[in-house]
């Protein structure tokens, strides 16, 4: 039986976006072993894993900038694994396991997959880590045999920056969704408000101080609508957003947080309208796939990653980047549609994700790759 590594940041990372695809890996008879680091913010990650008899070996990895003495240790880390493991393929996600996990790999002359799924803050300012990283990114992703890219701008920047062989390159339309787990379903509303709800990390990044401003604003003019919160405090990114700021925006009565949830559906079934104004540079956002997925419109930033799930004025709205005026116009917008208008945006969204982003499209993708290099 051929072994597949899944090596990625931190367990939640796996466990959210490539369960299924560990699924269909194991359906089609191979092993599956997992390399992550652990996490606090979620309560069934490891749980999943060991359902599906997969192994995982936890690692230690900083996450947030660049120290040599802690990624060389990872490195080595990783070279101890490999050499333990002897797996015949590595399938890498984010930044450090593309880039450590592939220089690893390449002294054993093991293949690698790696999967750039959006930059972050990495490339949104020209610094001296940007700078690092770039660097990094070059001479690794040379000794990778095959590069996916979650969207067509991120895989434009490396092809023609010439961090990558664009030959060894393509391009997936995100993670993919689980239309059967994110399906529509009617619900009954409880109350006459139009609830509005941002599902992220909370990360200044994610354009959260505009949602509030826009919130803000739109209080000040409409009685019937609230405003939600879903997604961990992430306090070892540089960007995050402290639990007390969050409780003194709940305490003002702007929004409401909601914490976090491992059956995020049951969320997006509850509210009217996902919004993301996020000017992070995402690969293809998992959260607006599965919104748009269970027939929910979607307002979000015409931004790298976002924009390509929304249609404006179709399946939702586009608003500038850093622009809270400009939200809130669009929420505006959304307020003023009739309920046959938002659902009849949320069907054009389904359709969208149907033909554009299921799962099942980067499933084979992944399994025709794997094929083609181990043989």
């Amino acid at each position: 039986m051929k072994k597949i590594i899944v090596n990625a940041n931190i367990v939640w990372t796996i466990t959210n976006f490539r369960t299924n695809l560990i699924k269909h890996l194991i359906d089609n008879g191979y092993e599956v072993i997992c390399i992550a680091d652990k996490d606090d913010f979620s309560k069934e990650p490891e749980a999943i894993l060991e359902k599906l008899n997969v192994n995982l070996i936890k690692v230690k990895l900083s996450r947030s900038g660049i120290n040599p003495i802690e990624d060389l240790k990872y490195w080595y880390s990783l070279l101890k694994i490999y050499k333990s493991v002897k797996p015949d393929i590595i399938l890498n996600y984010t930044i450090k396991p593309n880039i450590y996990g592939t220089i690893a790999a390449s002294l054993l002359n093991i293949p690698t997959i790696n999967n750039i799924a959006g930059l972050g803050t990495l490339f949104v300012k020209e610094g001296l880590v940007t700078k690092a990283a770039k660097l990094l990114y070059k001479y690794s992703q040379s000794k990778a045999t095959k590069i996916f890219f979650q969207n067509k701008d991120d895989f434009d920047l490396f092809t023609i920056r010439k961090l990558v062989d664009r030959n060894k390159c393509d391009i997936l339309p995100g993670s993919g969704v689980d239309t059967n787990r994110f399906r529509p379903i009617k619900q009954d509303k409880t109350n006459d408000k139009l609830v509005f709800l941002l599902i992220s990390r909370m990360l200044w990044d994610k354009g959260i101080k505009e949602y509030i401003e826009a919130a803000r604003i739109i209080k000040k003019k409409y009685s019937n609508v609230e405003f939600q919160l879903l997604g961990f405090i992430d306090m070892s990114n540089k960007t995050a957003i402290s639990k007390a700021q969050i409780d003194e925006w709940t305490k003002e009565g702007v929004v409401t947080y909601l914490g976090t949830s491992d059956h995020v559906e049951n969320e997006i079934l509850q509210v009217d309208c996902i919004v993301l104004p996020s000017f992070y540079r995402e690969g293809t956002p998992k959260t607006l796939l599965e919104s748009a997925s269970m027939e929910k419109p979607i307002i979000t930033t015409n931004n790298i990653g976002c924009k390509d799930v929304v249609d404006d004025g179709v399946n939702g709205y586009l608003c500038k980047i850093k622009d809270s005026n400009d939200l809130a116009d669009k929420i505006e917008k959304m307020i003023n549609l009739s309920e046959e208008e938002r659902n009849l945006m949320g069907k054009e969204g389904r359709k969208k994700i149907i033909n554009d982003f299921d799962e099942k499209i980067v499933f084979k993708k992944y399994l025709e790759s794997i094929k083609e290099i181990l043989g």
